[in-house]
């Protein structure tokens, strides 16, 4: 099929990956402008874009980054001459048109990374996460005008592991994401498909994740604190003796998650931990981290990163916490 792809970070490079490689014409790409990052400040290309330029070695894709797709009619124009059989949009960023959504003959279809209606919008792995859901998907859906409200063709579920963060989860869900947008690309080439309507029941809006999200509150309890830290990687910090020190992987000392925690961690959540202020450090364990205070049972901190420093475990991060 003619396909028309529209993407912008690496979750939705596998999709592009499988529809090239899968024998499928990919007649345009279209993403977010470049963008400002790192320290330098220097302009960047969207991960997507910077595969798509990849690509262009075998076979000639036009790239698109228009700012606000809604409001750019030429480069809707341009789009629908390229005359796409579907656009397949994975993560793309913006909301489109319905006169481009409209435009291939067989429509235009979403791989989204979350069991809908759970988690409509910008963050739904990181909501899923934070929320301790101990499933998510994927769900390949017919796209309509609002935000991810469109009946759903297929879909299939993952577990979430207690210990497994967001980039981890990313990577299994845009990998779902591809087979199945391969496995529905034929259903929908011979109309041999029936959509499901998502249920009235049980919308929850993934809503975009700011600055505030990021900084620790330690009058909370250690599980909450812990989904935080797994759902934000690697952005979640706290303040050690004036500097930022970045929380990259920790496991609650819940003594009812000991079977999920790992083997040489499972036996501290036993242990009568002595009460302290929320954020004290309770204690250093070689081989493990540090051990914080919270507002129920201990974090134990196993990777970390102080401001000026490597991320660092074991005996390297009792070094740097010392």
């Amino acid at each position: 099929m003619r396909v028309l792809f529209w993407g912008t970070p690496s979750y939705a490079i596998p999709t592009l990956n499988a529809l090239f490689n899968g024998g499928h014409q990919i007649v345009g790409v279209v993403t977010q402008p470049d963008r400002r990052r790192g320290r330098g400040g220097a302009l960047q290309p969207s991960p997507v874009k910077a595969r798509a330029l990849q690509l262009q070695s075998s076979a000639p894709i036009p790239i698109f980054c228009p700012e606000r797709i809604r409001k750019e009619p030429q480069i809707q124009a341009d789009l629908a001459a390229l005359g796409a059989d579907l656009n397949v949009v994975v993560a793309f960023g913006q909301l489109l048109p319905a006169a481009v959504l409209d435009a291939p003959l067989f429509g235009s279809w979403n791989g989204h990374g979350s069991l809908l209606p759970r988690w409509r919008g910008a963050a739904p792995i990181q909501w899923s996460l934070l929320e301790g859901d101990s499933s998510t998907g994927v769900g390949i859906m017919a796209m309509e005008v609002s935000l991810d409200t469109g009946p759903v063709l297929i879909e299939r579920h993952l577990s979430i592991g207690l210990l497994e963060n967001a980039s981890q989860l990313g990577i299994r869900l845009s990998e779902l994401t591809a087979e199945l947008m391969l496995e529905a690309l034929p259903l929908i080439a011979k109309g041999n498909y029936q959509l499901q309507p998502q249920p009235a029941a049980g919308v929850c809006n993934a809503r975009m994740i700011n600055k505030a999200d990021y900084q620790i509150d330690w009058q909370q309890p250690a599980l909450q604190l812990h989904r935080q830290v797994m759902a934000l990687y690697p952005g979640v910090y706290t303040t050690w003796q004036g500097k930022r020190l970045k929380m990259l992987a920790t496991e609650p000392l819940v003594e009812r998650l000991s079977a999920e925690l790992s083997p040489e961690v499972a036996e501290l959540t036993k242990r009568r931990w002595p009460q302290e202020c929320p954020g004290a450090v309770i204690e250093r364990i070689p081989g493990l981290g540090v051990v914080f205070a919270t507002g129920g049972c201990p974090l134990l901190l196993r990777n970390g990163q102080l401001e000026g420093k490597s991320a660092a475990s074991g005996a390297n991060l009792l070094q740097q916490l010392n």
